[in-house]
Order: structure tokens, then C-alpha cells, then sequence
């Protein structure tokens, strides 16, 4: 029998369900995947219908919820909700240096890793749908960031199985390669950064202290791992979200303390930093990001380290270049780079792999714009107007390209919305369902 607790207000079962590493070899390797049912406590025998909740990432578990908090309340009102932990992430077969070891070398830790894109993310829900809802049961999706990529794997892969899905800061280019993503995501993140200048000008020299100190001395964190300039510059993460810029400050603003030799960074900054720069908590989010916009007919060469190479396009973001010519140090953003395998201790035993799959060829397409041009399940979807994580006109033009693709498009919120909103953004997007809005 499956586990079930009480929290406040909601009702939490716990389902495992084995399905195959590769789903076109049903015979072989299983793997398991997991997932939490929350229901609104005193509604546990209705006959609600299921949310699916695919979050973002890749490489992130479901949240762990307490009782009915961030969105969950608005969803609850008019759903049983699925929490799905995707393949390799929470309590789904984790996938990180420790479990991939056992896998032996690079190139058989690269080939399982290749098993947990969207389209197997796809495939999985799909065995756990069969399993609750029956054959030809539908439920609602709701996917946030890479949950929206998700959203349209599965509109490729098995439309009849949704009834509507939700999309959150997630509506993927069908057919934009991981360059085209760089491309156009440097010129963003800049815009963050000039957007953060202005909001606090004194931070142009904290950070330009900051960075030079870290060119000149050997750093560490709280595992021993080096701070670089280039690694501190990945604070810019925190720029794509809501109050990420003033969280930046505020970390900024206890970078220095008075020790024996002088002033030096603190122990409270570097743990802040530490907090912020280390994957240890979701590897497969380094390890699979730019795997994530890989498709054969779209480029047949792979990624080949697209951020990295695509970086020298932009020379704006060289830390060096800017500590010379008194120019402000910009951040970047959510921007995966080989050296990253070198600095993170959770990340360097999956070098090799990485690299390999940097270099793989011949992955599968994730979207079959085919089948996506006669679309006839509704999908609603927020698209933030400043989004810095996923760029707005390649989620316009497949709005456009899907057929019952409805938009809304908001610069009142970042990325992070459905998270911070306290349920107004699926609120809204729900009232859209219904013809409320």
C-alpha cells in the first residue's frame, strides 16, 4: 500500500513506479521513478482530476511541500495534484557522481545519461498515468520552465492523454538550437546586469573589488573548491529572478571583513556564494542543460559547449577585459561551462561524460512540429516579458507555430512567478481555462 501522511491541509501519498532506463527496450534495464499525490484534506474521495506538475530544470525534484503553500493552494481548489520527481532527480533513481560511478566509465556513465531528457521524462509519465488513471484516463499538465519543455515533448508524444496543460516561463524554440539560445540569452542577461547597476550603482565597485581580489588570490568555499572570477561572475543566476538582484546586494554588501592581514572576504559571503555556485544538490542540471535543445534536425553536430563558445561573441561579459578598462564586471547567467567540471567537486567525476555528451550527434528531436501544427489540446501559458532564463520571442513564435496555444504575456513577474506569485499566476492562467479572463 502506498504511504500517505497529513499535513496541514492536504493529504500526501507517496506512488513508485518502475518503468525502463530506455523505453524502446521495455525488457531491459528498470529504473524507478516517484512521485507524491497531494490532495486538499476532506476531499481525498472525490473524483477530482489530476495536475501533473513537471518543474523546471533540468535535473530539479519536485518540490517538497508543507501543507498548501506557494501555488499549491490555487491548485488544490480545483485538482489532485501529481508532484513528479523526473528521472535521475529527488527519489527517482538519482543520477550524480556517486550512483553514476557504479556505471563504470565515461562513455557508459554518458550513454545512461543520455536516457533522461524530456522525451523519457514523456515516456515516464505516461507508464504513471496508465497506472493511476487507466489506459485511456487524460489529466492536466502543469510545467514550469523546463516543465513547459516537458509540456511539449508530451503534445508531440501523446496528446490524448491531456486534457489542457499550463505552462510557466516555459515555452521552448521548436526548432532553435542551443547556439541560437546563447545568442540571444548574453544579450538578456547584459540587460539584467545594466538593470541591476542602476538599481544599486555601488555595486559596480564591489564587484570590480571583489573580482580583482579573486584574480590575485586563491579563494576557497566551504568545501575546499576554488572561487574564480569566472565563478563568481555565475552569481548572475540570481538576476532572472524576482528579488534575485536585491538578494545579489545584500550578499554583495558583507563581501569584506577585518582579518589579522587586512581586509578579506568573509566566512558569511563565501557561504553565500558557496549556497548560490555549487550543483552539488542537482548535478544533472551542468550535465544535461544544453542537452536539453538537442536535436538531430536541428544540429546534427551537437551543443559542442554552445554557451562557452558562443561567449567570445560577447566580449562585455570577459571579467579581465573589464577590470582593465574600468568597465563594470558583469554576471552571467544561466550558462553551463566546461570549467565548471573542473571547480565543482560534485561535477568534476562527470568531466568525461559531460564532454561526451557535449560532443554526441545524434540525439533524437524533442518536438514534433508535424503533429504540433494540429494541436487541439488547450494550453495556456505565461510568458514573462523580461524572462531571462527563456527568451520570449522563440516562446512567441511557437505560440504562434501551435495551434490552442493562449498567452499571456506579463512584465508584472520573473521567472520565478509561479513560485512567488502565492497562486496568482496559475490563478490567472486557470481563470483563462474557464473562460474567466
Amino acid at each position: 500500500m502506498p504511504a500517505t501522511l497529513r499535513h496541514p491541509g492536504t493529504v500526501l501519498t507517496d506512488h513508485v513506479f518502475p518503468v525502463p532506463l530506455d523505453h524502446d527496450r521495455p525488457d531491459g534495464e528498470l529504473i524507478e521513478v516517484y512521485a507524491r499525490e497531494v490532495v486538499a484534506a476532506g476531499r481525498e474521495r472525490e473524483e477530482l482530476p489530476w495536475l501533473l506538475f513537471l518543474q523546471g530544470g533540468p535535473g530539479s525534484g519536485s518540490p517538497r511541500p508543507v501543507g498548501q503553500a506557494d501555488w499549491l493552494a490555487a491548485a488544490l481548489r480545483h485538482y489532485r495534484v501529481l508532484l513528479l520527481d523526473q528521472r535521475g532527480t529527488g527519489r527517482s533513481t538519482p543520477a550524480n557522481r556517486q550512483s553514476l560511478a557504479a556505471r563504470g566509465t565515461p562513455p557508459r556513465q554518458a550513454e545512461y545519461l543520455a536516457h533522461f531528457r524530456a522525451d523519457a521524462i514523456v515516456r515516464d509519465a505516461e507508464v504513471v498515468r496508465e497506472r493511476l488513471l487507466g489506459r485511456d484516463g487524460r489529466w492536466s499538465t502543469l510545467g514550469q520552465s523546463f516543465g513547459g519543455f516537458c509540456t511539449l515533448a508530451y503534445l508531440s508524444r501523446a496528446p490524448h492523454a491531456l486534457r489542457e496543460a499550463f505552462v510557466t516561463g516555459g515555452l521552448p524554440g521548436l526548432r532553435v538550437s542551443a547556439d541560437d539560445v546563447y545568442r540571444a540569452a548574453y544579450p538578456r542577461v547584459a540587460a539584467k546586469n545594466a538593470a541591476h547597476y542602476a538599481r544599486y550603482p555601488q555595486d559596480v565597485e564591489a564587484v570590480r573589488r571583489i573580482a580583482a581580489h579573486l584574480a590575485e588570490h586563491e579563494v576557497r568555499l566551504a568545501d575546499g573548491s576554488p572561487l574564480t572570477v569566472e565563478r563568481f561572475q555565475y552569481l548572475g543566476m540570481l538576476l532572472g529572478q524576482g528579488s534575485g538582484s536585491h538578494v545579489l546586494h545584500y550578499l554583495l554588501e558583507g563581501a569584506w571583513i577585518r582579518g589579522a592581514s587586512g581586509p578579506e572576504l568573509s566566512d558569511a559571503f563565501l557561504a553565500g556564494v558557496y549556497a548560490q555556485v555549487s550543483l552539488a544538490a542537482n548535478p544533472l542540471f551542468a550535465v544535461l542543460h544544453e542537452a536539453a535543445y538537442a536535436q538531430r534536425s536541428v544540429s546534427p553536430q551537437g551543443t559542442g559547449w554552445a554557451a562557452q563558445r558562443l561567449r567570445a561573441e560577447f566580449p562585455a561579459f570577459d571579467a579581465e577585459r573589464a577590470l582593465e578598462s574600468g568597465e563594470p564586471v558583469l554576471f552571467s547567467g544561466e550558462m553551463i561551462y566546461p570549467w565548471m567540471f573542473g571547480l565543482d567537486p560534485a561535477l568534476e567525476p562527470l568531466a568525461e561524460a559531460a564532454h561526451l555528451l557535449a560532443e554526441r550527434g545524434d540525439w533524437p528531436d524533442l518536438y514534433d512540429t508535424q503533429r504540433l501544427a494540429a494541436n487541439e489540446v488547450p494550453v495556456y501559458a505565461a510568458v514573462y516579458h523580461d524572462d531571462m532564463y527563456v527568451d520570449r520571442d522563440h516562446s512567441l513564435a511557437t505560440a504562434r507555430s501551435v495551434p490552442h496555444v493562449r498567452t499571456w504575456v506579463t512584465s508584472a513577474w520573473e521567472h520565478d512567478a509561479l513560485r512567488v506569485s502565492r497562486g496568482a499566476v496559475l490563478e490567472r492562467l486557470i481563470g483563462m481555462a474557464r473562460g474567466e479572463v
